[in-house]
């Protein structure tokens, strides 16, 4: 879909689409919209549940710090406001959720941020996907989600697999059997997934040289990077750039 035909299609619309109808229908994962000071927008069902509101109105206007306990409420409203400042998206981040009664679990948090007409931060929107599982009954993660925030943060550099399973205190096996679980993909996939993301990101929003992303994104040659972006995407890096910016 080129953006001219993007642009045809949203002007139809009688108002702004949020999704909000369509994510009311999942129990299982929280969706909202928030603005620039980090206030909900648009939020889900399930939202209002977990929160142990009754009404979605009870919960627009406030921020995550002021509807969730500490001091998980202001490690979520930390980071809304990154995201805010800093443009860049929170991505299939392994976290603690707080469910009604007190219990804890553990969800896979995304958050991406909105921009307005002239390219400035004025929100974000995310989602959070339970994994079903509660720290009374079932595994911690806590090791896990170390590791998970390791590679977003070191994506740039070789990251071997069991490397990153002796960080998690797991055999290669269990480490693998724990992403599986999580993400439906591999180890070695979730990686590659995350230096694409970024990818992707950099060739959309910057004009810097596909050489100088390849070398961030953890590629030590721009061949190398062009070959797993293309077989990823589909596009060559400099034919998906040009396609984003028609």
């Amino acid at each position: 879909m080129t953006p001219q035909t993007q642009k045809v299609f949203f002007d139809e619309l009688a108002g702004p689409f949020t999704g909000e109808e369509l994510f009311d229908s999942l129990t299982d994962l929280v969706y909202f919209l928030k603005n620039a000071r980090g206030q909900y927008v648009v939020v889900n069902q399930a939202l209002v549940e977990r929160c142990g509101f009754r009404h979605k109105s009870e919960l627009i206007g406030r921020t995550a710090d002021e509807v969730y306990p500490a001091p998980l409420g202001q490690s979520y409203r930390a980071q809304d406001d990154a995201v805010i400042r800093t443009g860049e998206p929170i991505l299939n981040q392994l976290e603690l959720q707080i469910y009604p009664g007190g219990n804890t679990g553990w969800c896979v948090t995304s958050k991406v941020p909105l921009r307005g007409r002239h390219g400035n931060v004025v929100g974000l929107v995310g989602i959070s996907k339970d994994l079903h599982v509660t720290s009374e009954t079932g595994e911690d993660y806590s090791s896990l989600a170390a590791v998970v925030r390791h590679i977003h943060g070191r994506y740039d550099q070789p990251l071997k697999i069991q490397d990153l399973a002796n960080m998690a205190g797991l055999s290669t096996y269990q480490f693998e059997q724990r992403i599986r679980k999580i993400f439906a993909i591999t180890a070695g996939q979730f990686i590659q997934k995350v230096r694409m993301d970024a990818a992707v990101r950099r060739l959309r929003e910057t004009n810097d040289s596909i050489a100088r992303i390849a070398l961030d994104c953890g590629y030590a040659e721009q061949s190398s990077f062009t070959r797993q972006f293309k077989l990823t995407v589909g596009l060559s890096p400099a034919r998906y750039r040009r396609l984003m910016a028609e």
